[in-house]
C-alpha cells in the first residue's frame, strides 16, 4: 500500500513537472514573439508618426498651390478632404502590412466594392472627373461669358462646384450644366480676352454709292458710345445677294458690353442711313387680281 503511495506520488510530481516545462516553452515562445512584434509595433508607430507628419506636409502644400490658382473655398475644401482621407487610407494599410497582417483580400475587397460603387455612381463620377479637369485646366473662370456648344447654351460663370458649373444667362436665369459635359465638348470663352468683335451686316440697293454707304457706316459704328477707341472700324462688303449688297461693319468693344454695344450699333445704322437717304430693300409682293374670276 505504501509503495502505491509513492508510485501515485511520483507519478503526480512527473505529470506536474511535464506541465511546468510546458508552460515554461509557452511562456519563453510568448515572450519571444512580444519582443519580436513589440520591436515591429516601435517601428509600425514610428511609421505612422512619420506618415502623419509627411501627410500633413504634403496638405499645406497642396491648399498654398490651391490658394494661388484663386479656387474658391468651398472646393478647396472639398479637394483637400478627399486627398487627406485617401492619404490616411494609404497610410494606415501600410502599417498593417508593415505588423504582419494580409492586406491583399482587404485592398481586394475594397477594389470590387469601387467598382461597384462606380458602376452605380457612373454619371457623378464622370461629373467628378469633369470638375478636377475644370478646376486644374481652367478653361474658364467665375465671370467668364462662356458658350457651351453641345446644348448651345451661354451665360456668365456664376459657380463651378465639383459637379455641376452655373451660368447666368442675360436674361437672367440660372442654368446648372454637369461638369462631365461640360469636359467633353468645345466650350467658347468670350472673355478670355478681354476684347470682342460687334459684327453687324446690313443690305443696301445696288443702285446706292458704295464708297458713300461705307463712310455711313463706318461713322455710325465708330460714333458708338461702348467702341473701344484705340482699335480701327471695319466695313466690307460681304456678299453680293439677289436684292441687296451686303455690307459688314465690325468694331471691337469689352466682352460686358457686347449685346449693349450690337443693339445700340444696329439702331444707329438704321437712323444714319435714314438720315442719308440710303435705302435699305426688302421683299415686296406684288398681287394681281382678275375681274370674273373666283
Amino acid at each position: 500500500m505504501i509503495y502505491n503511495l509513492y508510485d501515485i506520488a511520483d507519478t503526480i510530481e512527473q505529470v506536474t513537472s511535464d506541465k511546468r516545462g510546458k508552460f515554461e516553452k509557452w511562456m519563453d515562445g510568448a515572450l519571444d514573439w512580444i519582443v519580436a512584434k513589440g520591436i515591429l509595433l516601435i517601428l509600425t508607430l514610428i511609421f505612422l508618426f512619420i506618415g502623419g507628419k509627411l501627410i500633413k506636409l504634403f496638405l499645406k502644400i497642396f491648399k498654398r498651390a490651391f490658394e494661388r490658382r484663386n479656387l474658391s473655398q468651398s472646393v478647396a475644401g472639398f479637394l483637400i478632404s478627399f486627398m487627406r482621407i485617401l492619404m490616411y487610407a494609404l497610410l494606415f494599410i501600410s502599417a498593417a502590412a508593415l505588423m504582419g497582417f494580409q492586406v491583399t483580400s482587404f485592398v481586394t475587397l475594397l477594389g470590387v466594392s469601387g467598382m461597384t460603387i462606380g458602376f452605380g455612381l457612373q454619371g457623378s463620377l464622370a461629373n467628378l472627373a469633369g470638375g478636377f479637369l475644370i478646376l486644374i485646366l481652367k478653361p474658364f473662370d467665375v465671370g467668364d461669358y462662356i458658350i457651351e456648344n453641345s446644348t448651345k447654351m451661354e451665360g456668365t460663370v456664376i459657380g463651378i462646384d465639383i459637379f455641376y458649373t452655373k451660368l447666368r444667362t442675360v436674361d437672367n436665369r440660372i442654368v446648372v450644366i454637369p461638369n462631365g459635359s461640360m469636359s467633353n465638348t468645345s466650350i467658347i470663352n468670350v472673355s478670355k480676352l478681354g476684347e470682342r468683335i460687334v459684327e453687324v451686316r446690313v443690305g443696301i440697293a445696288y443702285d446706292e454709292d458704295m464708297k458713300k454707304t461705307k463712310e455711313v457706316l463706318s461713322e455710325a459704328a465708330a460714333s458708338n458710345s461702348y467702341a473701344m477707341e484705340n482699335k480701327p472700324v471695319e466695313c466690307y462688303v460681304d456678299a453680293l445677294q439677289d436684292s441687296s449688297v451686303l455690307f459688314l461693319v465690325r468694331f471691337w468693344v469689352k466682352p460686358s458690353d457686347y449685346l449693349s454695344a450690337r443693339w445700340s450699333a444696329i439702331e444707329d445704322i438704321k437712323r444714319r442711313l435714314d438720315e442719308e437717304g440710303i435705302t435699305i430693300p426688302f421683299n415686296q409682293l406684288d398681287v394681281h387680281v382678275k375681274d370674273g374670276q373666283k
